[in-house]
């Protein structure tokens, strides 16, 4: 466990501080990375979702539970839950906080409402959920979902992939996006207001 704790904490140390907007720590550079491969992610990714489980349309998000912007894309993609099933796919980069939020979440009878309850806690300056019972195995996930994260040579977080609705294409993008622009980059109908 130990040894996975340290590859963590190399690997974040190659990643930006967290969020989209931050530059990359001093020195560091991208990992060069494998391509991205959608049934890499469903073979070795463990995430939650939010949305109709049996939606033909999958979108996988890396998230760090400390993030700003990844609540912000939390927000935005709940109105596209009706036409894509979104993955969340927690991982650890931001703080020490993040693996045992992110286990917690996972470890989660309802994710869904762990997560609204999280998000909640962080934007009134709470720090978010606390870990309940035993999440150790949760913990080792999200390390194994943030060296997948690192494989594919992602830099910043939230990531999201998944593929165009209408062409079929890969899609990946580093950074959060509002509601209308996450719906055209994933090929979906823009919600009424």
């Amino acid at each position: 466990m130990k040894t996975l704790f340290l590859i963590a904490a190399l690997a974040a140390g190659l990643l930006v501080s967290g969020c989209k907007d931050s530059p990359p720590p001093e020195g560091a550079k991208a990992a060069a990375g494998v391509p991205v491969s959608i049934s890499a992610i469903e073979a070795e990714a463990t995430g939650f979702t939010l949305g109709s489980s049996i939606s033909a349309r999958t979108v996988y998000v890396f998230f760090d539970p400390q993030c700003p912007h990844c609540a912000a894309l939390w927000n935005a993609a709940k109105p596209l839950r009706t036409q894509a099933k979104f993955i969340w796919v927690p991982v650890a980069i931001m703080n020490k906080n993040s693996q045992t939020q992110g286990a917690a979440l996972l470890a989660s009878k309802n994710p869904v409402s762990a997560m609204d309850e999280h998000e909640a806690s962080m934007s009134a300056g709470k720090g978010g959920i606390q870990a309940e019972g035993d999440i150790e195995a949760q913990r080792a996930v999200v390390l194994k979902n943030t060296a997948l994260m690192n494989r594919f040579g992602f830099t910043s977080i939230p990531t999201i992939v998944g593929q165009h609705a209408k062409t079929g294409a890969l899609v990946s993008r580093e950074g959060g996006l509002p509601t209308p622009e996450l719906a055209k980059l994933l090929g979906l109908d823009v919600p009424a207001n």
